[in-house]
């Protein structure tokens, strides 16, 4: 027989010597995988997740209610936000989010805890919107831009290897999931438990003469671009340099002459929490809270009233610590979030890298025991090498393919995959035994007709359990039930590549073994 006919009989093994082919040039040569945080083994191209590489996640839902079918009429969305909030006590109108979706209809959402279902109802009443149904959680555009603006911090941050996707459980509800490799949890939390709303205040004397009042100067749409953070050690202190929208430097630059902010360079600024007899300052005000104060510089206040500033609007928000500075620029640079997560009713896991260690470890050497376990087992089984060890040998072909695939498309290996790829470990040579069973119960194979017979009798049974255990499986792999999805993933590919690939390889092996004919 010549080779080719010897590659055309037996084209399925040639197929699982090309699948394994491919897989260890994923796994193994460069450009298939991204080293980093995220993939500390430099031996390959396989991606870890958090349980395996240590790092911090974080599962919650977005704080909110939904009002549906709100019918606007003739009102613009930011005048419908206002009304609804100066009917909702402790509400403000940043709270509030109007959406067109049909003519003159669309959603309404209130993103504070300050407010119910039946409140929000009442709201729209009295402000004279007629709706429909008003049910706890916010809509998918505000879930979209909640993931946008998360991975925007993430970026912005440098923290490398960051995900956030959005997840719905079979209840219907929906939460946000924020990975961050190789980070603690109080760095995470920071960074996500804060909606990140950045504005430039001037602190002035009430025109009335009694007492200080605030006067908001630029709100973060008003910005255009922002430089990185700098300690400013020889300098003004740590603090971020950032540029005012040209069409918006005219207006911030009057606002701060008629404050006074600008009136004269050079001024101390004593600003606490109460009103203090200070000269006029400018505060940097993040989610409500004073991050620093300081006057305007001379140079700056003089361009200002000269008018020469609108001309390249540009200054520096000075902040008291480096931190400070670096969480400022963060909020800027990403945006505000549209909404706060409800971190008090999700989830917070937070893994050391020596624990994810220690878990890669622990999964090897469960690994190499489940497969000596495996071919001990077998080998006492049939007594027969020539059986027994193609058994194992395609068992484990099955796992080396599907970490292939892991490298491919960079899933994230976590302890529910290993779970996942011990599974079809057992379930493969489970698989092989009905084969091999099948094909030596009733006595010699005298023939390649006897053998391809009763080869495909053990197919329909291990056909049939690949497909209840797809069916089984399904549910956990399409639903965001957290690391179970993982494990049902890998343990369906498992399956189909036992069914489509190995097994009909190790048939032929044995074919080969068996007959002579």
């Amino acid at each position: 027989m010549s080779v080719l006919d010897s590659v055309r009989d037996n084209w399925r093994v040639a197929l699982l010597v090309v699948v394994l082919v491919l897989s260890a040039g994923f796994l193994f040569a460069p450009g298939f995988g991204q080293q980093g945080s995220s993939a500390p083994d430099t031996a390959t191209n396989l991606k870890y997740g958090l349980g395996l590489s240590g790092g911090t996640q974080v599962r919650a839902p977005v704080v909110g209610i939904t009002a549906e079918d709100v019918r606007f009429g003739g009102d613009s969305l930011s005048e419908v936000e206002i009304a609804v909030a100066g009917n909702l006590e402790g509400v403000e109108s940043t709270d509030v989010i109007a959406r067109q979706t049909t003519g003159t209809n669309g959603t309404v959402e209130v993103v504070s805890r300050n407010a119910t279902t039946d409140e929000l109802a009442t709201a729209l009443d009295e402000a004279g919107y007629a709706h429909g149904e008003v049910s706890d959680g916010v809509t998918q555009a505000t879930i979209d831009d909640m993931v946008s603006t998360l991975e925007s911090k993430i970026n912005a941050a440098g923290l490398s290897g960051g995900s956030v996707t959005d997840t719905t459980t079979a209840g219907g509800e929906t939460f946000i999931l924020v990975e961050v490799p190789n980070e603690d949890r109080s760095e995470v939390l920071d960074l996500v438990s804060s909606r990140g709303s950045v504005s430039v205040v001037a602190y002035h004397p009430a025109a009335n003469g009694s007492g200080y009042t605030n006067t908001t100067v630029i709100r973060q749409e008003d910005f255009q671009r922002i430089g990185s953070a700098q300690r400013g050690e020889q300098g003004p202190g740590p603090h971020v340099q950032v540029s005012v929208r040209a069409d918006q430097a005219e207006r911030v630059q009057r606002q701060f002459e008629e404050t006074g902010v600008a009136q004269q360079g050079g001024t101390v600024c004593t600003f606490e929490s109460s009103p203090q007899n200070t000269q006029p300052c400018i505060l940097v005000v993040r989610d409500g809270a004073v991050v620093s104060s300081f006057g305007m510089d001379g140079d700056l206040a003089g361009s200002m009233r000269s008018g020469e500033w609108a001309e390249n609007p540009t200054f520096i928000l000075v902040t008291g610590n480096y931190s400070d500075a670096q969480q400022v620029a963060v909020d800027l640079d990403a945006g505000a979030l549209p909404a706060p997560l409800a971190i008090d009713q999700g989830t917070t896991t937070s893994i050391t890298a020596a624990q994810g260690e220690t878990f890669r470890t622990d999964s090897l050497i469960i690994g190499i025991v489940a497969v000596l376990t495996v071919s001990i087992v077998v080998f006492f089984r049939y007594g027969d090498l020539q059986v027994a060890a193609p058994m194992v040998v395609t068992a484990m072909s099955e796992v080396f393919a599907l970490l292939g695939f892991a490298a491919l498309i960079q899933y994230p290996l976590d302890l529910a995959v290993i779970a996942g790829f011990i599974a079809v470990i057992g379930t493969g040579v489970d698989d092989l035994v009905i084969i091999a069973d099948e094909v030596m119960s009733e006595g010699e194979v005298n023939s390649r007709r006897v053998f391809q017979s009763r080869f495909r009798k053990a197919f329909w049974v291990i056909g049939a359990a690949a497909a209840t255990t797809i069916i089984a499986m399904s549910p956990l792999a399409v639903l965001s039930l957290g690391d179970l999805q993982g494990f049902a993933i890998f343990t369906i590919l498992g399956v189909l590549v036992g069914v489509l690939i190995t097994r009909p390889a190790y048939g032929d092996i044995l074919r080969a073994l068996l007959t002579e004919q």
